[in-house]
């Protein structure tokens, strides 16, 4: 009786390890007031757009995001105020060969699939973002949608 005992508690703690280390902090809300994502197509590039109506820059610094097996470091818009942008490379670029290396300067890899720690649909992004503690946590933005 007190082998099995064991047996049982230890089976138990050991899944609550594996369960809590597959949930990749994923959070339910995020510190920051979202409006609808969309994306444009722009230059042989997929570019997602993610408004944000408040954000507390000194709690929360957005890092990147997930999108379509791509992962992309999030920039605030130059030209729209208050915007976050990724830019997903989709076309492969047309790499210049040549012996003098001034000529294949502006060659630029092409991107490669990144898998996402959370498995997302076609509309959906994966927010990857720190809090002042400096720990990485997870949003999955829902409903995004395409503008031309």
């Amino acid at each position: 009786m007190k082998h099995s005992y064991i047996l049982f508690s230890s089976i138990f703690i050991f899944s609550l390890f594996i369960n809590c280390g597959s949930n990749k902090k994923l959070q339910e809300k995020v510190p920051v007031q979202l409006k609808d994502a969309y994306t444009t197509s722009k230059d042989a590039a997929l570019v997602l757009h993610i408004p944000i109506v408040a954000i507390q820059d000194n709690r929360i610094s957005l890092e990147s995001v997930y999108f379509r097996g791509m992962n992309s470091p999030l920039k605030q818009n130059e030209e729209t105020v208050g915007e976050y942008v990724a830019r997903f490379n989709t076309k492969d670029p047309s790499i210049v060969m040549s012996s003098d290396p001034k000529v294949e300067y502006g060659n630029k890899p092409p991107q490669k699939p990144e898998k996402s720690p959370v498995s997302l649909a076609k509309d959906e992004a994966l927010l990857v973002f720190k809090q002042n503690d400096g720990e990485t946590k997870y949003y999955k933005i829902t409903g995004i949608t395409s503008r031309n």
